[in-house]
């Protein structure tokens, strides 16, 4: 976080309230812009005018009180923030915002956020080993929030254990160290591909291929983690949209290279992880071709090549293909590498079970035009997409990876 950063800070309905206090002021003091969204909860611990006079903000309790009738108010606030944190995060709070309830000020604005949200969760020792509380912070996970593990100690409910609040003095420190280190791509534009195309052959028939997307939506991912601001190029998939990247669907090959292209001169870094088709057919029918007794012949011809006019394009875009091969990985994509003018190529065999379209794992091998040649052993695909970002961010800054 850096100075004049805005940050919304949600407060739920538990003893450690008052600890809240303490991060409002600590984080005025070092120079962040705060306001505060109270739980029904949070008020009967804790005074709104409290938060109100450490803050200097007006202090949100309830979604229907609009204060200013020329804007939604959890919109805006939702808006305004750079910065979400949820201190104390009480189970009842995890567990509503994990099954997307907006059913109060907070839940609505957390729902209605981009802004990267930090999860300190306070409650019973017991509360916090239950396995619907691992389950909801699992899922808030996939959507994307960072936590920041309760301490062990003395709760109020007499245990010793974990499940303590970190420290207000903490958990800025671990906010402040996550986003110092964890966002090299601040200020950076990343363009991402990601899917299937669909080549319409007649009114029910159409040419496609096995992507899954997963890949491409992993990288999107994680750009965005990494600070970027991120589009997602995507042909027709069925995964969840990720939080807070710019996502554009198309179908065709003839659709995606018309996104790609007209996005491509503002991009710092492009990603063309989607599997598109080399062919369509030659004639589209409006109607159901009905069935003949001899076999049918489909007249096909050449989509125009995304990646190849890229590499003609590109001025100093940091440009990564992917390539899907079944034998001569390194011979292949060495000559895409150069063929299309790229920074680097992406391989992986999809002859392999666990590497293939729909599988969550992957293993690929990385070539660079400068050189660079490492192979990636079989990970979840996300964690593929963390490597490939090292070796990219490495590569750009001359560093190495």
């Amino acid at each position: 976080m850096k100075q004049g950063q805005k940050v919304l800070l949600g407060v739920s309905g538990g003893i450690a309230a008052y600890k809240a206090c303490a991060l409002t002021s600590k984080l005025v003091q070092r120079g962040y812009d705060v306001k505060v969204i109270m739980t029904e909860g949070a008020t009967q611990f804790v005074n709104p005018l409290t938060f109100q006079a450490l803050s200097r903000n007006p202090v949100y309790t309830d979604a229907f009180d609009e204060k200013n009738p020329e804007k939604i108010a959890h919109i805006d606030l939702a808006d305004w923030a750079d910065t979400i944190i949820l201190a104390p995060a009480t189970a009842h709070l995890l567990g509503r915002v994990a099954s997307g309830l907006a059913d109060d000020m907070l839940t609505t604005t957390l729902l209605a956020t981009t802004a990267k949200v930090y999860v300190a969760p306070a409650m019973n020792v017991h509360m916090y080993d239950h396995p619907s509380v691992k389950t909801n912070l699992k899922t808030l996970e996939g959507y994307g929030y960072h936590f920041i593990e309760p301490g062990d100690g003395y709760l109020a409910c007499g245990y010793v254990g974990k499940g303590r609040l970190e420290e207000p003095e903490r958990i800025i420190e671990v906010i402040e160290q996550h986003q110092s280190k964890e966002q090299p791509l601040a200020g950076k534009k990343v363009l991402v591909t990601a899917g299937p195309t669909i080549e319409v052959v007649d009114a029910v028939r159409y040419f496609t291929n096995h992507s899954s997307g997963k890949m491409g939506f992993a990288i999107a991912e994680v750009a965005r983690q990494l600070g970027a601001e991120v589009t997602l190029v995507t042909g027709p998939v069925q995964l969840d949209e990720p939080v807070g990247v710019e996502v554009i669907n198309v179908t065709s090959a003839k659709d995606m290279y018309d996104a790609v292209t007209k996005q491509f001169n503002e991009q710092h870094i492009v990603i063309k992880a989607a599997a598109v088709a080399d062919y369509r057919p030659k004639k589209q029918h409006s109607r159901k071709m009905k069935k003949q007794d001899d076999d049918l012949m489909i007249e096909m011809e050449r989509t125009d090549d995304i990646l190849k006019t890229l590499g003609k394009l590109k001025t100093d875009q940091y440009l990564v293909g992917f390539a899907a091969e079944t034998d001569k990985l390194l011979e292949y994509g060495q000559g895409k590498l150069e063929r299309k003018n790229l920074d680097a190529i992406v391989i992986n065999d999809i002859s392999e079970e666990q590497n293939g379209f729909k599988s969550d794992t992957n293993a690929v091998h990385v070539l660079t035009n400068k050189g660079f040649n490492k192979a990636i052993p079989l990970k979840s695909k996300h964690e593929i997409a963390s490597q490939l970002f090292s070796i990219f961010i490495g590569e750009m800054s001359g560093d190495g990876s």
